[in-house]
């Protein structure tokens, strides 16, 4: 179980994919130490500028992985995170290049089988193509909920949402972000819809 990867265990744990610099990440461990995070990117330089800011400030609930985040969203168990990031991925614009996205159908599906019942999945983008992808597999989804009413539901960042130096280059190259957050459905009303 992920909350055995801390000391103590924490019962609540959440995962960022793709987390850069760290930023968002280390200010959700400051902000939330009963919570354990774990934060997967591929690149060397952003986790060697994240393990400095967790020994500089002291951050025991942060876990890094440091590879490919579908070789740990395998290996994760179900129900096991409250809390799922993908916040400013490469959208890889390129046609060709789609099949490296991270929010594909297969991940949308691996995000919901391990989001406990009501945990949240937060997706972040400045991309417009990319959050019409998006939206187009996470809305496909029926296990997650989008929980919106309005478009200050998407447009405007939750207070508990720190930013991004990603959101910040989007915003001074005037590119506007969509901030999107969808519901894990409770397990039982499959249940209740099948007439179990």
């Amino acid at each position: 179980m992920p909350a055995a990867l801390f000391t103590p265990p924490r019962e609540r744990v959440w995962l960022e994919i793709g987390f850069g610099g760290g930023e968002h990440l280390a200010r959700q461990a400051a902000a939330n130490p009963e919570v354990g995070l774990i934060g997967v990117e591929p690149y060397l330089d952003g986790a060697a500028r994240l393990l400095r800011e967790i020994e500089t400030d002291g951050l025991d609930n942060l876990r890094l992985f440091v590879d490919d985040a579908r070789l740990l969203l395998d290996r994760l168990p179900l129900a096991s995170l409250q809390r799922i990031f993908v916040l400013f991925a490469d959208p890889w614009p390129k046609k060709r290049h789609w099949k490296r996205r991270i929010i594909n159908a297969a991940t949308t599906a691996r995000f919901a089988d391990l989001l406990a019942d009501g945990g949240e999945l937060r997706v972040a983008t400045d991309d417009p193509g990319y959050r019409r992808w998006i939206l187009a597999h996470l809305l496909a989804e029926r296990r997650l909920d989008w929980q919106v009413s309005g478009p200050e539901d998407w447009r405007t960042r939750p207070a508990d949402w720190p930013p991004t130096r990603y959101e910040e280059k989007a915003l001074a190259a005037g590119r506007r972000p969509v901030f999107l957050r969808f519901l894990r459905r409770p397990r039982a009303e499959k249940l209740a819809s099948a007439g179990i």
